[in-house]
């Protein structure tokens, strides 16, 4: 079955870098879009960044310039690299990808989450 296994979060101080990945694994025939999320407490979701099959990306406004998006179609894999990182960006980040697999055709799937903290 599809699994997405998200990596990279961590403590980081104001300003600094962190680099998420999610991979996705099992039975895939193609994968769409590719988005991440943050929620953070008290919070609803909401969406980061998104990039499309073809590369194409976009950003929230709160993200735009700091961060950037990208994504290894031969892993089956997506990072978002997070500069000058503010205590805002403070959320649990979870990737979203929209694919098709050979068990269950098109779906989207929701990774489980990795804590972002920022401060000092």
């Amino acid at each position: 079955q599809v699994q997405l296994a998200e990596s990279g979060g961590g403590l980081v101080q104001p300003g600094g870098s962190l680099r998420l990945s999610c991979a996705a694994s099992g039975g895939i025939f193609s994968i769409y879009d590719m988005k991440w999320y943050r929620q953070a407490p008290g919070k609803q979701r909401e969406l980061v960044a998104t990039i499309t099959k073809g590369g194409s990306t976009n950003y929230a406004d709160s993200v735009k310039g700091r961060f950037i998006i990208s994504r290894d179609n031969a892993k089956n894999t997506a990072y978002l690299q997070m500069n000058s990182l503010k205590p805002e960006d403070t959320a649990v980040y979870y990737c979203h990808v929209d694919l098709w697999s050979y068990s269950r055709g098109r779906n989207v799937y929701w990774g489980e989450g990795t804590q972002v903290t920022v401060s000092s």
